[in-house]
């Protein structure tokens, strides 16, 4: 089986995942268990693919399975326990208010299938690396030292930002400390990141062009459903957000702010 078959083959169990999600959101009349799901459909695509190559034990093979793991198990715990006793997102709400009363078959569409999609196309190189895995090189060392410094980010800042909101009387109050004061949107930053490392260790002749995955995450992540959706609400809800865009960079971080003297 070449690498492409075997990613195609990831398709199908993939949309049937978010097919069966659907399902419940419907008895839930909640879109947002979608998001946790994000996470997972890759640790899901990985294994689905581990299974169907024998159990490949290349060592590289293992590493990135342990890595894309670590990352979706831990940001799927990590939006369960944001979303708890919240309700659906307000993004679900405006889409459901949107689509009414035919939001039961586009949500189906709009917002499952669509996702079930593009963690397929997104996990292009964990998947087809498999096939032909190469031995632990300079570009895997390097790959393995950004993922670090991306899930440093990413889980950091999450952990910073939970904290901060756990006390109640930073409501109205802007984090603007740690992760927060050297990017506006440490998290995305750290995803964006660990996603250019996981191409950088599945990387082989074979599976080079499979770069438009890192690509198209950090597009979706600046352009679509992160940093854009964030900086909207930010600015209607936090009065101190012209100041912080003005001294914070969106998404690269500065980390010359740290010395900064108008703090």
């Amino acid at each position: 089986m070449i690498g492409t078959d075997i990613w195609i083959s990831t398709l199908a169990p993939l949309l049937a995942c978010t097919v069966a999600l659907w399902a419940v959101s419907l008895l839930l009349k909640n879109a947002s268990i979608i998001d946790i799901f994000w996470g997972l459909g890759f640790v899901v695509s990985f294994w689905l693919t581990y299974i169907q190559t024998s159990r490949n034990n290349n060592i590289t093979t293992i590493l990135l399975g342990v890595l894309v793991t670590v990352w979706g198990l831990r940001l799927a715990i990590h939006i369960l326990l944001r979303s708890i006793g919240k309700g659906e997102d307000k993004r679900y709400v405006q889409f459901r208010a949107n689509s009414a009363p035919h939001w039961w078959w586009s949500s189906l569409f709009k917002v499952f299938l669509l996702q079930g999609l593009l963690i397929w196309l997104i996990s292009a190189p964990i998947s087809i690396m498999q096939v032909s895995p190469t031995p632990m090189s300079l570009i895997t060392t390097i790959g393995l030292l950004v993922w670090i410094i991306g899930f440093v980010f990413e889980a950091g800042s999450d952990w910073q930002l939970m904290r901060f909101k756990s006390d109640p009387t930073n409501n109205d109050k802007l984090l603007t400390t740690g992760f927060w004061e050297i990017t506006r949107h440490p998290n995305y930053f750290g995803d964006a990141t660990q996603w250019w490392a996981f191409w950088l260790i599945s990387v082989t002749q074979a599976t080079w062009w499979t770069i438009f995955s890192p690509i198209l995450i950090t597009i979706l992540l600046l352009n679509v459903s992160g940093v854009p959706i964030t900086e909207k609400s930010m600015r209607r809800d936090k009065p101190d957000y012209k100041y912080y865009i003005d001294n914070v960079p969106s998404f690269v971080p500065n980390f010359l702010n740290i010395f900064r003297s108008d703090k």
